[in-house]
């Protein structure tokens, strides 16, 4: 049986916080090293990307076991198991786009998606940032509020990306292609935004 602590754990989770964070960054990283060389290594990365993906859902499993271990959380609840599974989505959408890239047997990738890769991958550091300020409900809106902006410019890139594909008169299947990679893209970047809308509410609950 699971032993239950009544005393708060503070320490513990926030260092939790700030490893998935790093990890969400770690595996960001790598997703811009994939298209940035691919083909070159993209077996490799792509292992990288999935092992970061497993290191992601450890982590959640280690605070989702130390909160149902803790009888007194540093704050609520059920806001902590929404942040642990905020930052594990991008970790998987991170994944699943890195999947598709090594998979569906793409050519030369397209620089839209390299500046997708890239607006992740700042998102995560804004995102990492905020999370550093969790412990004591820093004010984190600067770093939130750049986050957002960069979500402005990857919904952009999106709609660009998008539009190059069918206005080029590509073959089909390669439209197919890249709409999904360039939407999976997307997804990761829109997981960074629900994740900063999480901490932003804990931090305004909590001040």
């Amino acid at each position: 049986m699971a032993r239950l602590t009544l005393t708060p754990q503070k320490r513990e989770f926030f260092d939790l916080y700030n490893q998935a964070a790093a990890n969400i960054v770690a595996i960001a990283d790598r997703l811009v090293a994939l298209l940035d060389r691919f083909p070159d290594g993209a077996d490799d990365l792509g292992r990288e990307v999935k092992e970061l993906e497993h290191e992601g859902d450890r982590l959640t499993h280690e605070l989702v076991d130390l909160l149902n271990r803790t009888f007194v959380t540093p704050f609520d609840r059920d806001d902590m198991y929404r942040l642990a599974g905020a930052l594990d989505d991008i970790c998987d959408h991170v994944d699943e786009a890195a999947g598709r890239i090594v998979s569906y047997g793409v050519g030369q990738i397209r620089l839209q998606a390299k500046e997708q890769a890239q607006t992740i991958r700042r998102s995560a550091g804004k995102l990492a940032d905020a999370v550093a300020l969790l412990e004591g409900f820093q004010d984190s809106r600067s770093h939130l509020d750049e986050l957002r902006e960069l979500e402005d410019v990857a919904d952009q890139i999106l709609h660009d990306s998008v539009s190059s594909l069918f206005m080029a008169r590509a073959d089909p299947l390669e439209v197919i292609r890249w709409k999904d990679i360039h939407e999976s893209l997307e997804e990761a970047m829109d997981a960074c935004e629900s994740a900063a809308d999480v901490l932003e509410a804990i931090v305004v609950k909590n001040r």
